[in-house]
């Protein structure tokens, strides 16, 4: 009898020291760093505050680290074992970045319902590849959109590049767009259904040099010949509007202050026109969107609490928060339709060209340079044959 209670004794004794060290064993730290650009880091700091107090059940460690979004790929590249748990980065560096093998794939399921039933297409697309999620889109305000004088243009008139062009001449103003760069030049061959990617292989796939694409060289050609078009670079734009010399201009929201300042009451901002194909139809004018995303670096050693502070720094109420704090685009579409937003001319413009907008993300780096290249020469007036010169631009571009 004494030895089964002693037995009883010991066994209950166990259970009861495996219970005090199981309820009294610590939760380890998770250690989390975050890069941001420099400009971000005030309103990171707050946010990752609030994250903290409102997930008191773990304990976390939060380092933020300035890194801007155009370097992040270099970083990461350089050292994935050391770079941040989350870092953002611009949508054109994805494709890079999967490849490495340094980008976590956002697969929980209850992530992914969330960011496809609160982000924008676009933004979804631009953190998308080959069907997979490697992502949380955290802006939708890398794009251009066309700023204008209302005291000069009505919205009608805003809505075709050739009644813009008959009004400026009229008046002996000018229209400002930059065709010599690759970005905005790819606005009318886009516009008229060309195709600009990257094949499985990696390969560039451009077909510029087709009969759509010199029916959109042919628009080009004109518009640069109108008498109205003025180009270079945005100090140029900023201080033909402070003139009030420029009466349009294609831009994005980095401008939108000065803009805005220098036009007063006549500020005012819409989607791309539509332009005139050399066959004489009308086309809506593309453009390129860009977003910036928080990516998880697939070596964090506490992926699952990265994608929880991820998910909840790009969630609707923090957008609206950094849009107040620092007038950045939301790609919340909630947030975007928030009076705030709304009410921002420039952005207001920049989504409502979104829907005319590709992603970025699958342009081939050999297509900057040679585009450049044809919209200099359009510029310069010297092209003696369209296709010859369509030819060698798309040539250069998919490396034949």
């Amino acid at each position: 009898m004494k030895q089964k209670l002693l037995h009883l004794f010991m066994v209950g004794y166990g259970v009861l020291f495996c219970f005090l060290s199981f309820a009294c064993k610590k939760s380890p730290v998770v250690t989390l760093t975050v890069w941001g650009p420099q400009e971000e880091q005030a309103v990171l700091e707050k946010l990752v505050e609030t994250f903290k107090s409102e997930h008191s059940g773990k304990e976390f460690d939060i380092t933020l680290e300035i890194c801007g979004e155009n370097d992040a790929k270099q970083k990461v590249l350089e050292n994935a074992t050391n770079a941040a748990d989350i870092f953002g980065f611009a949508n054109d560096q994805l494709k890079d970045l999967v490849e490495a093998g340094v980008l976590h794939e956002i697969n929980r399921a209850s992530d992914l319902r969330y960011l496809r039933d609160t982000i924008s297409q676009l933004a979804m697309d631009s953190a998308t590849l080959n069907g997979k999620v490697y992502g949380y889109p955290e802006t939708a305000d890398n794009g251009y959109f066309l700023y204008y004088d209302s005291s000069i243009l009505s919205a009608d008139d805003v809505t075709d590049l050739d009644t813009m062009i008959s009004v400026a001449l009229a008046r002996g103003k000018k229209i400002f767009m930059d065709v010599s760069n690759g970005w905005y030049i790819a606005s009318f061959f886009l516009g008229n259904n060309g195709t600009l990617s990257i094949a499985k292989d990696g390969t560039a796939i451009c077909d510029f040099n087709n009969e759509s694409g010199l029916l959109a060289a042919q628009g080009i050609q004109a518009f640069i010949n109108s008498g109205a078009f003025i180009t270079g670079d945005d100090s140029v734009m900023q201080e033909g509007i402070a003139r009030r010399e420029i009466i349009a201009a294609v831009s994005g929201t980095w401008n939108a202050e000065i803009v805005k300042a220098s036009l007063g009451q006549a500020y005012a901002a819409t989607k791309l026109p539509q332009f005139t194909l050399g066959n004489g139809q009308k086309k809506q004018m593309a453009s390129f969107g860009g977003t910036k995303i928080l990516g998880i670096n697939a070596n964090s050693p506490f992926l699952a609490e990265a994608c929880d502070l991820a998910l909840w720094l790009i969630n609707e109420q923090n957008q609206i928060k950094r849009f107040e704090i620092r007038g950045i685009g939301p790609s919340n579409v909630i947030a975007s339709r928030s009076e705030a937003v709304r009410k921002n001319i420039a952005l207001s413009a920049l989504a409502y060209q979104s829907q005319f907008a590709y992603s970025q993300k699958n342009v081939p780096g050999s297509y900057w340079t040679p585009a450049e290249e044809f919209g200099e020469l359009l510029e310069s007036g010297e092209v003696e044959n369209l296709q010859d010169a369509l030819d060698e631009m798309v040539r250069k571009i998919v490396g034949e």
